[in-house]
């Protein structure tokens, strides 16, 4: 275990014993063993795979001792649902450029129309494509109206190194799940990776205090973009501001101001 760890260059821990804490590029996360194998390591190949599936997530990388970091950030760990051993591990940072994940639902801009393809401009390294046939009851002769400046929420199909990203605005079964051409109005801005996963978070505490400050649709991309419409322009910048502002304010902060906003 330790030659694993130095082969890697880093420093070698348990992955339970890192959890909230910072980790740098380089170091090696030591997974839990099995309690069928006394001081054998848990298995990540086919041969012998644990009793539930272990997700290596953002910031992690797969090697022989175990888990290996690949960004500064701090450890986060989600358990299995039951009983079941595995869960999640991945790495939270306040990182601003986008990889393109496969499953992952963010937001694009259309660039061009090449063909049969639509390029998006997804905040990657090379633009996203996606096929006219990729929407809820497209036909070739029942094509969607998807213009150049077009914002269009969707989700990777196919995201990795060596390929082209591909987009999709249909689920498993065929049906739009909400995805598809963004309205003509609103506001998009752009926001760290790291609160888009926080404003992504069941129950969040941001979007229900927001939501009883003033009625609004919110489209929230894994690629750092929010779109934002409200009934007036106003109502719409200031919850922009708000969203904006949240990376940096406490809990507290964020009270007092909505308390200052509700009493205008």
């Amino acid at each position: 275990m330790a030659a694993a760890a130095a082969a890697a260059g880093g420093a070698a821990a348990a992955a339970e014993a890192c959890v909230g804490q910072v980790v740098l590029p380089g170091d090696v996360l030591l997974l839990p063993a099995r309690p069928d194998e006394d001081g054998e390591r848990l298995r990540l190949g086919a041969c012998a795979a644990p009793r539930g599936r272990l997700l290596c997530g953002p910031g992690l990388r797969r090697c022989a001792a175990g888990l290996l970091v690949t960004k500064c950030g701090l450890l986060r760990h989600r358990q299995a649902g039951g009983a079941a051993a595995g869960g999640a591990y991945w790495v939270d940072s306040q990182q601003k450029r986008y990889v393109p994940v496969k499953g992952d639902h963010v937001i694009g801009i259309v660039t061009a129309k090449a063909g049969d393809v639509f390029k998006l401009d997804v905040g990657g390294s090379e633009q996203a494509s996606l096929s006219y046939l990729a929407f809820e009851g497209a036909t070739k002769r029942n094509r969607p109206n998807v213009q150049v400046g077009d914002l269009i929420y969707g989700q990777f199909l196919v995201a990795n190194k060596d390929m082209e990203p591909e987009m999709v605005c249909i689920d498993s079964s065929g049906r739009s799940s909400g995805m598809g051409i963004i309205g003509q109005d609103g506001f998009l801005f752009k926001v760290s990776l790291g609160l888009v996963r926080k404003l992504l978070a069941p129950k969040c505490e941001i979007i229900q205090e927001l939501s009883q400050l003033y009625p609004f649709e919110l489209v929230l991309g894994m690629n750092g973009r929010i779109w934002v419409k409200a009934k007036t322009v106003q109502q719409t910048l200031i919850i922009v501001n708000i969203l904006e502002a949240c990376e940096y304010m406490t809990a507290e902060q964020r009270k007092q101001a909505l308390a200052r906003l509700s009493g205008n």
